[in-house]
């Protein structure tokens, strides 16, 4: 073969064969070649044929021919950096999309570091300490700024934020308890505890635990708000303030500091009692929706009352007037399902407290139990644990022990069973029989509330802080968190367990019950569209993954870095598809 010393080249041949059988196949076959020029003659010649040769070879030759320096993928780009993003992105668009940081207040370092604890507070919910580790490992603390903020700033940043509360909560009320989105004017209320740790906060008492937490010192707070459950305002007090002492105080400053001057308060029989009403009456413009006690219960069915068993043969649903509530609408109800269960958790607890009698009956007769005392303590033990007391005759004395079942007080509680009355001063040209029953039925929401603040979204308990204003200020971050929780929630519904379709009840008495659709996806763990189904933390881990990767480009170390967002999965763009926003590659 002739040497010639001429630049090769690649060339492609496209051709096509027709078979016997009709068909045409396309071909296309890479060569190798260089050509040259004798004269008025060009001569080429086949150096080699890479047709066998993968398509991305073939390319790498011919960039190589053209001069292109080709280097190994590492040595081209360098990812700097790979950090979380999707999660902190999508709660910070909600923020934005509900007007958050301006709610807060102007913009300043402060506000930037309030804005980062609830971020963190819905993403990862721990101590503050924890939420300045945790926003380092994320694209939170470089966007807003506070990388450097140091533990004293935070805890400025909180003092700021309860210098703050009253003129937020206002925007709140004013926001979401106006006629106009909440003609019924209703706000639900509720109460709460959380236990203290530490002995130097004024606040922390010794109270009823509604934790479980006995021996530990307490806060009390009470959630306000709308008929939805959105949260719109809480308040702390003393952890030994008696449940209608909160009330009053709540009450009082729905008329002074919200001005809010015509509203129905909505709370629990142990919450709004006849004391509390009588209060409301003297304020004026203040309503209640609330529910007899199984005292009065028992006195309406005394004798002759207007509550009878009778009374819900042909209906659940029956409204009764009576002297001794003058002013008031009373809304007898009866629910089955809720009399049977009632019915059925007594006979355990009955079961389960004469199986420990017993026990301390054959003690006695063993000669074990000799005194009256130590038997006494030990089956007040017992009826106190299942709370039974009511329901037996007990005779204790020095080598005895009896007891019997009080079937006279067994058979009247059972009357009760199901039978709830709720009481309210509404007029029925406002609110019709059925629509009482739902509002107060609507309470449900706040305890919804309280658990997402408590355990399940964002850990509100215990309170580590020391200070009476740091640990308001605790307390009202983690509502302004729930507030962002509760609307994305709702948002992100079509990817969650959250019955999107909730029907509403025929018989608003009768337990409510889910739709077909949310039954569907409880059961097959996915979506309409055959994507999965997660809870509401596990959709925030999974945006989690959606990191931001600063990539460098060359080899120099100097080169400026840039951000590049890794390809979302399917359930990452509906997230933000849901929330009406763009994956934003920054937060600011």
């Amino acid at each position: 073969m002739t040497e010639h010393g001429n630049a090769v080249h690649v060339v492609r041949v496209k051709s096509s064969h027709v078979t016997k059988q009709g068909e045409t196949r396309n071909y296309l076959t890479s060569y190798l070649r260089r050509s040259w020029r004798e004269g008025r003659q060009v001569h080429k010649e086949t150096i080699a044929n890479l047709s066998a040769l993968p398509d991305h070879v073939i390319e790498s030759i011919i960039a190589g021919l053209r001069g292109e320096q080709l280097v190994p993928a590492h040595a081209r780009a360098t990812v700097a950096r790979s950090v979380p993003h999707g999660h902190v992105a999508a709660v910070w668009a909600q923020a934005q999309a509900l007007g958050l940081p301006a709610l807060l207040g102007p913009a300043s370092r402060a506000r930037d570091l309030v804005m980062a604890l609830i971020i963190a507070r819905v993403c990862k919910p721990g101590s503050k300490l924890a939420a300045t580790r945790w926003w380092q490992d994320t694209t939170l603390a470089a966007d807003l700024g506070v990388a450097t903020a140091s533990t004293d700033e935070v805890y400025a940043s909180l003092d700021w934020l309860a210098g703050r509360q009253e003129d937020i909560e206002k925007k709140l009320a004013r926001k979401n308890l106006n006629p106009g989105v909440n003609p019924h004017r209703l706000a639900l209320f509720d109460l709460s505890s959380c236990w203290v740790t530490g002995e130097h906060c004024d606040l922390a008492k010794r109270g009823c635990s509604r934790d479980g937490k006995k021996g530990l010192p307490q806060i009390e707070y009470g959630l306000l708000t709308d008929p939805d459950g959105r949260p719109v305002a809480i308040r702390v007090v003393p952890g030994n303030t008696a449940d209608p002492k909160a009330f009053e105080q709540i009450a009082i400053e729905m008329k002074t500091t919200f001005g809010l001057e015509e509203m129905v308060m909505v709370g629990d029989r142990g919450m709004i009692t006849s004391a509390r009403i009588d209060q409301l009456r003297q304020l004026g413009g203040l309503g209640w929706v609330s529910a007899l006690r199984a005292v009065q219960i028992t006195a309406l069915m005394a004798g002759n009352g207007p509550v009878q068993q009778t009374l819900f043969d042909q209906t659940n649903l029956a409204e009764i007037s009576h002297p001794d509530y003058p002013g008031e609408r009373l809304i007898a109800c009866r629910n089955p399902a809720l009399a049977a269960k009632r019915a059925h958790k007594r006979d355990q607890l009955l079961a389960a407290t004469e199986t420990d009698l017993v026990k301390i009956a054959a003690a006695v007769q063993a000669g074990r139990l000799t005194q009256a005392g130590p038997i006494g303590v030990r089956v007040g033990k017992v009826v106190g644990k299942y709370n039974m007391a009511k329901h037996f005759h007990l005779t204790i004395d020095d080598g005895q022990f009896t007891y019997t079942r009080n079937q006279a007080a067994i058979d009247a509680e059972a009357a009760l069973d199901g039978i709830y009355i709720i009481r309210t001063c509404v007029p029925d040209t406002q609110m019709d029989a059925a629509t009482v029953v739902a509002t107060y039925k609507s309470l449900a929401h706040v305890e919804r509330d309280f658990r997402s603040l408590k355990s399940i979204d964002l850990d509100l308990r215990p309170t580590y802080h020391f200070t009476d204003t740091r640990v308001r200020a605790h307390v009202f971050l983690c509502m302004l968190a729930a507030h962002l929780v509760w609307h994305l929630r709702k948002a992100w519904a079509p990817l969650t367990y959250t019955d999107e379709h909730r029907p509403d009840p025929v018989n608003p008495v009768a337990p409510a019950k889910r739709s077909r659709a949310a039954q569907l996806k409880a059961s097959t763990h996915t979506t309409h569209a055959g994507e999965p189904v997660y809870s509401f933390t596990g959709l925030l881990n999974h945006l989690a993954t959606l990191t931001r990767n600063d990539i460098r480009y060359g080899a120099d170390p100097h080169t400026p870095t840039i951000p590049t967002l890794a390809t979302p999965t399917t359930i990452q763009r509906q997230a933000f598809e849901l929330l009406g926003r763009p994956i934003p590659i920054g937060l600011k």
